[in-house]
């Protein structure tokens, strides 16, 4: 079902977290990094610095081992420091979409909306049991179905895995397997201005022509960028915000 909020001349303020990792536990940790108190900390930011929202989408792996009890708390502590701000996600490698699933569509929205001028699409490059990425030829169907729906709204585009290559051969490896496919489609809707993901766990932004891309760091652990192999960087957790003003410009921040 369709949701629509009128907002006028002003910009949405959208913000982007991804790749918490949490636990069954609140103890989870990966690479030694407690996942649920950096979490904590950047909303503890966030809340800080008195931005206001009008939505969060979580761009995958939010849990870092499937549990319902994962994303019962990552939704608790959304709503906990930003609270009624619609919040969106979708499903990354090391993320189980039947649990996420149990979730009411009131509480967590999912696969597309609309927001003022906005509209937005959430796609599933999850494949199961692997950790790189691909859009099923669904998916694929479902981009494109969706894209011709809405050709006069400006269109933002999230997924968990990079169509692109980042620059760090290591993860580079789990780009989108058809991401060819993926701009091919793309590529005939203008009014499409970003695609952004996770996974990457750092940040990361370039065009493609008139489209920007866009990576977020994780709330947890980040990664070296321009690093052949596996390196862990001493950046702190992040996240990344958007303002998306009416007339399809982009200013995003991390």
């Amino acid at each position: 079902m369709e949701r629509v909020v009128r907002l006028n001349t002003k910009p949405l303020r959208l913000l982007q977290l991804t790749d918490p990792h949490l636990g069954a536990h609140s103890s989870e940790t990966l690479i030694g990094l407690n996942t649920e108190e950096s979490l904590l900390d950047v909303l503890n930011h966030i809340r800080d610095s008195n931005l206001t929202f009008d939505l969060v989408i979580g761009t995958g792996d939010i849990s870092n081992d499937g549990t319902l009890a994962s994303y019962e708390r990552f939704v608790a502590r959304v709503n906990e420091f930003l609270p009624n701000i619609p919040l969106a996600w979708l499903p990354g490698n090391h993320d189980n979409p039947k649990a996420m699933a149990t979730f009411p569509r009131e509480e967590v929205w999912i696969e597309e909306f609309n927001l003022g001028q906005w509209h937005f699409i959430l796609l599933n490059s999850r494949i199961p049991f692997e950790e790189g990425g691909e859009l099923s030829p669904g998916e694929l169907a479902r981009l494109e179905r969706l894209l011709n729906l809405c050709p006069d709204r400006h269109t933002l585009v999230f997924l968990h895995h990079q169509p692109v290559p980042v620059g760090s051969d290591w993860i580079d490896q789990y780009v989108v397997k058809n991401a060819e496919q993926f701009f091919g489609i793309i590529d005939r809707f203008p009014n499409v201005k970003a695609v952004s993901w996770g996974h990457v766990h750092q940040a990361y932004e370039a065009t493609r022509g008139a489209l920007n891309l866009f990576a977020s760091p994780s709330t947890c652990v980040q990664f070296a960028p321009q690093s052949a192999q596996f390196q862990v960087d001493y950046l702190m957790p992040g996240c990344r915000s958007y303002l998306l003003w009416p007339d399809g410009r982009i200013d995003t921040q991390v």
